[in-house]
């Protein structure tokens, strides 16, 4: 049976609803990140600000453009590790959230 709604849209929509849905994303791309697996992090995170504050709002807090922030999260982007910390600091900020690495 074919989906009917688009996946994007549906993952958009759960975030939307729930904080808790939004925060395990965050989380799962950060340990993604850290475990080495980058595509899927950067993957995961561009999911991430696509559902919450946006390119352009992101772009606005971290004073970088937007198209340099999508290129960054892109399958071929290569973030340097000062602006992929930013970008996470800013997110956490925004989700009201602040993860420790143990």
């Amino acid at each position: 049976m074919p989906l009917t709604t688009d996946f994007k849209d549906t993952v958009k929509a759960r975030m939307e609803r729930s904080s808790k849905f939004r925060r395990a994303m965050l989380r799962e791309a950060i340990e993604c990140l850290l475990s080495g697996d980058v595509d899927t992090g950067k993957a995961i995170l561009r999911d991430y600000i696509n559902g919450t504050i946006g390119f352009e709002e992101l772009g606005d807090r971290t004073r970088t453009p937007a198209k340099s922030l999508m290129r960054m999260f892109g399958p071929s982007g290569n973030p340097q590790a000062k602006n992929l910390f930013e970008v996470l600091a800013k997110l956490q900020q925004a989700e009201g959230v602040q993860f420790q690495v143990r």
